[in-house]
């Protein structure tokens, strides 16, 4: 396809879904909680760090190949979970865990999806399934175990959404939850042609309505309804003890995302975690929270042997490495394959990984390292902002 030739990096994805997507829908996947300071610092908080490369090794034959909670994968990065993936790319979901099961990377499907979890489940059995969770305890009960009939194997809870967050940018940019019909989404649906017949119309006729089907061991409501938020209520209730019995419920592996305080990710060892996930949900939820790179230096050396792993602000094969240096088990990327979703369905998200692949490689061989095991601290250096840009003394 003529349009992906011209995408070079992750960040073009953006640039290209700002034109095919309607406002709306663009507005949900980009934007972020109150003043952005979390999402732009997520990004500022890779420049805080420089590689120290090596040179005159024999960097042939290098691989990117890791181990991630005892299955192998070709790559250290993955797809985050994203909300609603199905109505920016038809049947969004699939697609980006059919491009990643291809390319034997993982992939996270949100609970806040528009495709039953079974569904995504007999399609690829290696997709990893995350969860939205109320304090209702014969609720959460429920949960765990349509997640493990379905048969997935990797349960991911998340844990900084006690609240809905400030949506400002999104009122502003016209999306609500529920979608409300109106003149400017009608035309915005009009001069979006390609989205309006090949997703959301294509999706009403072939699957009707699209519901939120996984907030719930239930179905739950429709997109335009009025339930919507009153069913994504609740949430503040959960605590620790809700996370023991879920270890007790769950057989597979659980890994706990949203954690930024090196009390929690000891705690979460301690309960029984597989492993956690850095997180502050992409700057969508608490605006001013850290940045995830910022706090796991603190986080690996607390937690010696045991998996933590980074998202938020990952578009470049050096941010991957990066955080790998510092100690991260694996990374996650969220928004880039979304649009790539979005623009180029499966063929935009295997085009997305393999840029990734290729950036990595790269970048490995210019850091004169063969392997992923060679990273560690010793091949970055801290330096801040302020110092990169003090004036030279005369």
């Amino acid at each position: 396809m003529k349009l992906l030739q011209r995408i070079l990096c992750l960040d073009d994805f953006e640039t290209a879904a700002r034109d095919f997507l309607p406002r709306q829908i663009f507005t949900y996947i980009a934007e972020a909680a109150e003043t952005r300071s979390t999402l732009v610092d997520n990004r500022a908080a890779y420049r805080d760090w420089w590689f120290v490369p090596r040179i005159l090794t024999d960097v042939s034959g290098g691989s990117q190949t890791t181990t991630l909670l005892g299955r192998e994968v070709a790559s250290p990065f993955g797809i985050a979970p994203m909300g609603i993936s199905a109505l920016s790319a038809y049947r969004g979901d699939l697609v980006l865990a059919g491009a990643a099961g291809e390319a034997n990377i993982p992939m996270i499907m949100s609970s806040s999806s528009l495709i039953p979890l079974e569904e995504l489940a007999r399609e690829h059995p290696y997709a990893w399934f995350q969860a939205y969770l109320t304090g209702d305890v014969d609720e959460v009960k429920a949960m765990v175990s349509r997640v493990a009939r379905a048969g997935f194997t990797h349960f991911v809870v998340t844990v900084d959404s006690q609240v809905q967050p400030n949506r400002e940018h999104y009122a502003r940019g016209g999306f609500s939850s529920p979608l409300r019909p109106n003149l400017d989404l009608f035309w915005q649906g009009i001069t979006h042609p390609t989205w309006t017949f090949g997703t959301f119309l294509r999706t009403l006729v072939r699957h009707g309505m699209p519901h939120y089907e996984n907030n719930y061991a239930r179905r739950g409501a429709p997109i335009l309804s009025a339930n919507v938020t009153r069913e994504w209520s609740d949430r503040g209730r959960l605590t620790w003890a809700h996370l023991a019995m879920i270890r007790e419920l769950w057989k597979g592996r659980l890994i706990v995302k949203g954690i930024l305080h090196v009390d929690d990710a000891i705690r979460a060892r301690d309960a029984g975690a597989d492993a956690v996930i850095l997180s502050n949900h992409g700057g969508r939820q608490l605006d001013g929270a850290i940045a995830p790179l910022r706090v796991l230096p603190e986080v690996v050396a607390a937690c010696p042997g045991y998996p933590v792993m980074v998202d938020g602000g990952v578009r470049r094969g050096t941010d991957v490495l990066k955080a790998l240096a510092l100690g991260a088990a694996f990374v996650w990327i969220g928004r880039p394959f979304k649009y790539a979703a979005a623009i180029g369905g499966h063929a935009g998200v295997r085009h997305a990984i393999e840029l990734m692949r290729a950036e990595i490689q790269r970048d490995m061989m210019m850091l004169g390292i063969r392997g992923l095991d060679e990273l560690g601290p010793h091949s970055v250096r801290r330096v801040e902002a302020w110092q990169r840009t003090r004036e030279p003394r005369a």
